[in-house]
């Protein structure tokens, strides 16, 4: 079975090719930096031919509301009728839990009008709604940082981390299309105070971290629970404090 992943290269994409090259089936990566490049439409009919299921991982090099809009909705509109052409029989995208739910900000609609083309397609597909990684803890705090402090809101996270991700994005290129949203999330729910706090104490980052009624994640306000899954189908196995504790992962 020949297996795509578009965004084969970045943090997710390549471990889910590493984990389907160990599979037998014929892999993929395809990325700008070999001649795939989505937005344009370079290389697209010639990577798909052919193929059974496409992987799709990868994501805006800006977050500023026009150029993340303008990726999501040229990708799909590109990739989709190419996928269809070549007879794909499976298209899996990667997105976030609580999508639906964080509108106000303009990279959750540009995630929206992903899955809306994905779902109009006519392609059999399934998106999976992930928790916010490990890895993104650091960017979190430095995001939230305003008058030498971070401030977040008042909010509960279920981080997950990446390669608990990518394994089970890997699965899923391997099963039947559910032709709906499956959420996956980490193990344990936080208080987003206290994750970053976590967070801080490895790194050895001293400011102070505290709550703040308006505080937005990402532009967009969280209720209690936005940025955890409702009906989880599976929840990673790997613990913060374990991952965090390995050097060599991600500050």
């Amino acid at each position: 079975m020949k297996i795509v992943v578009i965004g084969g290269t970045g943090l997710i994409g390549s471990q889910v090719v590493n984990l389907l090259q160990q599979t037998g089936n014929e892999v993929i990566a395809a990325s700008p930096n070999n001649g795939v490049n989505t937005l344009t439409g370079e290389g697209l009919s010639e990577v798909l031919k052919g193929a059974h299921v496409v992987v799709d991982v990868s994501n805006s090099p800006s977050f500023e509301d026009t150029a993340v809009m303008n990726f999501f909705k040229t990708a799909n509109e590109n990739l989709m009728p190419a996928e269809k052409a070549a007879g794909v029989q499976h298209h899996i995208a990667l997105s976030v839990v609580g999508t639906q739910k964080l509108q106000a900000s303009g990279y959750f609609r540009a995630k929206q009008v992903q899955e809306d083309l994905i779902k109009a397609s006519g392609i059999p597909y399934t998106i999976v709604h992930a928790t916010q990684f490990f890895e993104f803890a650091g960017g979190i705090y430095q995001m939230s940082i305003a008058d030498e402090k971070v401030l977040l809101p008042d909010a509960n996270i279920q981080p997950i981390a990446s390669k608990d991700v990518a394994a089970f994005v890997a699965q899923t290129a391997l099963a039947q299309p559910a032709n709906k949203i499956l959420e996956i999330g980490g193990p344990e729910k936080f208080d987003m105070v206290a994750w970053i706090k976590q967070y801080a104490q490895a790194t050895h980052k001293n400011l102070e971290i505290k709550t703040d009624a308006k505080a937005l994640y990402s532009g967009a306000p969280l209720d209690m629970d936005t940025l955890a899954p409702e009906n989880a189908v599976y929840l990673g196995p790997t613990k913060y404090a374990d991952w965090i504790a390995i050097p060599q992962n991600p500050r």
